[in-house]
């Protein structure tokens, strides 16, 4: 019997030396024959959490996280009404800056030489909101849904959805005042020196009720009686009513109880009429 086998101690565990095959005791941290290091660190003990201590831990995270609940919802709302009227700034900004360029407003919609409608002022500002290669894709000359434009006709544009609309990405609620008396003519520009009631309380762009969306390449918009239909039966995006920009870059938000009156009023650029308080 060899020497290492006499010194095995009796009550311990025995395995075989990695390094030189001689027999050692398990756990040991250096071979004593050929000296090789096997445990850099004694193993460390695990703290073991008994079952009734985790589930209640779990228990009250889950209490803590239906108490937030009822904040996340409300928060919900009022973060999508806030990201719908800050994309009606943008808009209204990229028309001014439009503007400023062209000297007028874009018109509702260009035409061809026999009338009929190619594209939208939306279409016409993209370069004025940061969108300047989808804009290069779109071949001006040809209709909007022309095949040769179907590319850009798909694509979203996040400044044109509202996030409370449940309808099509590459839709829109976001539509010009286009009635006769109103802020863009069809086909014309429109300069803003036209606009004489102030601009502060002339209407340019109108959230629309959610049936009423368009995709934002087609030259479709709102017409007085679009504008003025809008009511407390309607079903606009947000609770209560729609956000809208006026001419002065402003954007307001209208309830749904908002008069015909006032509304009409709000339409018209021109007229001498007076809004009110609203």
């Amino acid at each position: 019997m060899s020497k290492n086998e006499l010194e095995r101690p009796a009550d311990a565990d025995w395995i075989p030396c990695p390094m030189c095959g001689v027999t050692i005791a398990a756990g040991s941290r250096k071979c004593l024959s050929c000296g090789e290091i096997l445990v850099s660190d004694p193993p460390k003990k695990r703290r073991l959490i008994g079952w009734l201590p985790a589930l209640l831990l779990v228990g009250i995270g889950l209490i803590l996280l239906a108490m937030m609940l009822p904040a996340v919802r409300r928060a919900g709302p009022a973060a999508r009404r806030s990201q719908c009227k800050n994309n009606l700034k943008q808009i209204a900004l990229a028309l001014h800056n439009y503007a400023d360029t062209y000297g007028a407003l874009p018109p509702a919609y260009t035409v061809d030489a026999d009338g009929r409608r190619l594209h939208s002022w939306r279409t016409l500002i993209l370069p004025y909101l940061d969108q300047a290669a989808l804009y290069a894709k779109i071949d001006l000359s040809k209709s909007w849904d022309d095949p040769a434009n179907a590319e850009a006709a798909n694509t979203a544009v996040a400044v044109y959805y509202c996030p409370s609309f449940l309808g099509p990405a590459n839709h829109t609620t976001y539509l010009a005042s286009a009635a006769s008396n109103g802020c863009f003519h069809p086909t014309q520009p429109r300069p803003l020196s036209e606009i004489k009631d102030g601009a502060s309380e002339s209407l340019m762009v109108m959230e629309v009720p959610s049936e009423r969306s368009v995709r934002w390449m087609s030259p479709n918009d709102a017409d007085e009686t679009l504008l003025v239909s809008i009511g407390p039966e309607s079903k606009t995006s947000h609770l209560g009513g729609s956000y809208a920009a006026l001419c002065d870059g402003s954007v307001h938000f209208l309830s749904a109880n908002m008069s015909a009156a006032q509304r009409r009023a709000l339409i018209s650029i021109a007229e001498g009429d007076h809004v009110g308080d609203f």
